[in-house]
């Protein structure tokens, strides 16, 4: 969702958890030094999906890389320009979902810095403005003077999900791993529930110290907040077997109101996606049926 500063106060007005503390902490476009080498500038893009907007983080000192710039928003970009005065060294990309990576190009235009990012392609929802310059794998490093950071391929909230672990400090700049306050939309085809479980599991054996996500506040404890994440995937999939166990054969939207019954039905049709994940990956499990005409679901006998 694209929002940019003339929309900010309407969108911002609408949202429950917009507090004026959350507004003051999350001001569009400031620079808000985390750590002595992290900063965080947030776009004005707040939204039920985004939550306050899409954190940018900058890293370093002398020779400074950026992650997702986000929005391609004039001001937005113009702030990330600011701060980085002729130093940007490299532009880094969680994933190309339309909230994280369209300000890359934009940013690219005004810097010419490099964009670097997972080169596998999205089917479904993606940005059309992208460009890389360079492929990201899993277990690569970019090193300078300053710093050194490690390329975790995370496939789950999409199949070319990165996050990116600062060596030392060992803090996990985790796009839409984790989001604070909420959960993840897993959306097939380009999302996957079980790699997306498995990525999880993954990371809760890192050395991670913290969790800088995409949207929302940085996360302490992370070996637990992870563990939790998983366990409520899978009572939230344990749903999903006990609905079928009571209706039988069943579409999604028959499915959702007991599955999602602890969701605002304003977010129902986002959940949907997340349902079809939880379905697919049952089923890739060897636990349901689809049914020929791939309209409903039902437990293996």
């Amino acid at each position: 969702m694209v929002t940019g500063e003339n929309g900010y106060e309407e969108a911002a007005a609408k949202l429950p958890f917009m507090t004026e503390q959350v507004r003051q902490e999350f001001k569009p476009d400031q620079v808000v030094e985390l750590s002595p080498m992290v900063r965080r500038i947030t776009a004005a893009n707040p939204s039920m999906m985004t939550g306050p907007g899409t954190n940018t983080f900058i890293i370093g000192n002398d020779r400074l890389t950026v992650i997702d710039p986000g929005p391609a928003l004039v001001e937005h970009t113009e702030a990330i320009v600011d701060y980085c005065d002729g130093r940007l060294e490299q532009i880094l990309l969680t994933h190309t979902h339309p909230d994280h990576s369209p300000g890359a190009a934009l940013l690219q235009q005004i810097t010419g810095a490099s964009v670097k990012a997972s080169p596998v392609q999205l089917t479904r929802i993606y940005d059309e403005t992208f460009t890389l310059n360079q492929p990201l794998e899993d277990g690569d490093r970019l090193d300078l003077d300053e710093y050194s950071i490690e390329v975790v391929h995370t496939p789950g909230h999409v199949a070319n999900h990165l996050c990116f672990l600062l060596k030392g400090c060992h803090w996990l700049f985790a796009g839409d791993m984790v989001m604070d306050g909420s959960t993840v939309v897993i959306a097939p085809p380009d999302g996957h529930m079980g790699e997306y479980l498995n990525s999880l599991h993954r990371l809760v054996d890192m050395p991670i110290e913290a969790i800088a996500p995409a949207h929302g506040r940085i996360m302490d404890s992370p070996a637990s907040y992870l563990q939790s994440l998983i366990e409520h995937r899978l009572r939230r999939e344990q749903k999903v077997i006990d609905s079928l166990v009571n209706v039988g054969a069943a579409t999604i939207d028959e499915l959702l109101p007991s599955v999602y019954d602890d969701v605002p039905v304003v977010l129902h049709s986002v959940a949907a996606m997340s349902l079809e994940a939880h379905l697919i990956k049952l089923a890739d499990d060897q636990r349901v049926n689809r049914s020929d005409d791939r309209a409903s679901w039902s437990l293996k006998d």
